[in-house]
């Protein structure tokens, strides 16, 4: 069996596909609606096989820490239940998927899926063992929720075509994905899952 392979223990991981991170939002990353199509193309092809489909979100209160009023780098984002923290209508989520707020707690930045949330024990209660990531942003919460989950032993598939990166400085971007590289993430193309 290719490495690449839909198989059992495996999971598509979506990072914070939220309005606030896509055109018109108030911290749209450039590009970001480019990858819709081929997240799609990826939910499509776990459904079809029976694997779970995971989706992480910004949810943040009002006073969060990261926002500039509080002395944090980013505008106003995805405050709870705002229609700049809904998923993007664009995507074609399957019946069933699991969600997992991230940054709900006033103090906690909330980069990783994995930070303060209960994503772990839902990937371990069903298996998984293998997660194929994608999302926004390449350098913030991508990067910190693929170091997190090698750290945490999972095999990690990223795929790179369906990512893009905020670039605060031209080159984080890159520079996140040689990280992810250097600590055992497996950098593929969508169309390499089969």
């Amino acid at each position: 069996m290719k490495l690449n392979t839909i198989q059992n223990g495996d999971a598509l991981l979506i990072i914070d596909m939220q309005n606030d991170f896509l055109p018109g939002g108030s911290l749209a990353v450039s590009g970001g609606e480019q990858v819709i199509p081929v997240i799609n193309t990826a939910i499509q092809k776990f459904n079809s096989r029976g694997n779970p489909v995971f989706l992480t979100r910004d949810w943040h209160p009002a006073d969060h820490c990261s926002f500039v009023d509080q002395g944090g780098p980013w505008p106003v984002h995805c405050v709870a239940s705002s229609r700049g923290a809904e998923f993007s209508a664009s995507l074609l989520l399957p019946d069933k998927f699991e969600v997992v707020a991230t940054g709900y707690l006033r103090e906690n930045a909330g980069y990783s899926g994995f930070e303060e949330t209960d994503l772990q024990a839902k990937l371990d209660r069903v298996g998984i063992r293998r997660l194929f990531v994608c999302g926004l942003a390449t350098d913030y919460c991508v990067l910190n929720t693929v170091l997190d989950a090698l750290k945490l032993g999972y095999t990690v598939f990223l795929l790179q075509d369906a990512v893009r990166a905020v670039d605060v400085k031209p080159g984080d971007g890159d520079q996140a994905l040689s990280s992810m590289r250097q600590n055992g993430a497996n950098l593929i193309n969508s169309d390499r899952i089969l």
